[in-house]
């Protein structure tokens, strides 16, 4: 019997892309998407695509990826995970390569999948954004998730592999949507730098913001991608310097007595 697939997705309010991203994982067995009570129509073109929808309260990425993996373990046994976010499509090419790899996968429990993600106006190939390999494929209970702020990542238990073709991403619709994650990163970063004692202050986030410019706009080569590398380079270090004089809140909106 060939192996068996399963496509999970982890939702809130995903219709701009989901049903692309369903579409593109056409090639698995069946789909499983975990709602975090979404209100626009993630849940009608998940049933359309005739994926399995569960709903649950959002704890962070760690508990809602443990319970969907729970879940497959549990109602669908598969012998393969692909993992997409709803933001993501899976390429042609990367499923005939998926496809190919769990058909004879040797030792390996676990497949890295280069990412390509569109910003601005074009897909990144430089500032430091691709191949961006991501572990998307695996065996089911052979790996572990792990969560830094608002990010997760997968860790296999055992060897890996690298598969050919990408994962298109499409993280932001906007400058407004990516300034919003750039706030929300922010501060997450100063909360975790206050809470290891480290300090922060504007020179230290002129620093660092230079420094981070000078990385992806030069080091990475952010120049390559045109305008859209200059951006995002500008965002990138406008995040660090957010990042570290937010460590100091200040005394913003409290009742000062002047004399």
């Amino acid at each position: 019997m060939p192996p068996t697939i399963t496509g999970l997705i982890l939702t809130y309010n995903g219709e701009r892309l989901l049903d692309r991203c369903l579409a593109s994982l056409s090639f698995c067995d069946r789909v499983l998407v975990v709602d975090s009570f979404s209100t626009d129509g993630t849940e009608r073109i998940a049933r359309e695509r005739g994926a399995a929808f569960v709903r649950r309260a959002w704890e962070g990425p760690g508990p809602q990826f443990r319970y969907a993996l729970d879940l497959i373990d549990a109602d669908y046994a598969s012998d393969w995970i692909v993992s997409l976010d709803q933001d993501e499509i899976c390429t042609p090419e990367l499923r005939e390569s998926i496809l190919k790899a769990v058909a004879a996968p040797a030792e390996n429990v676990g497949f890295y999948v280069p990412r390509r993600s569109w910003y601005y106006d074009r897909f990144l190939k430089h500032s430091g954004w691709y191949p961006d390999h991501l572990l998307r494929c695996f065996r089911r209970g052979a790996m572990r998730v792990s969560v830094s702020g608002a990010h997760y990542s997968f860790h296999p238990q055992g060897p890996t592999g690298t598969l050919t073709g990408d994962i298109l991403h499409y993280p932001y619709s906007s400058f407004r949507e990516h300034l919003d994650k750039i706030n929300s990163y922010a501060q997450q970063g100063a909360e975790a730098l206050a809470s290891r004692g480290k300090h922060g202050g504007i020179a230290l986030g002129l620093l660092h913001g230079f420094g981070r410019f000078l990385r992806i706009y030069l080091l990475k080569k952010g120049f390559l991608d045109g305008r859209a590398g200059f951006i995002n380079a500008a965002h990138g270090a406008f995040y660090a310097f957010l990042k570290y004089v937010r460590v100091d809140e200040g005394n913003w909106g409290y009742p000062y007595n002047h004399r």
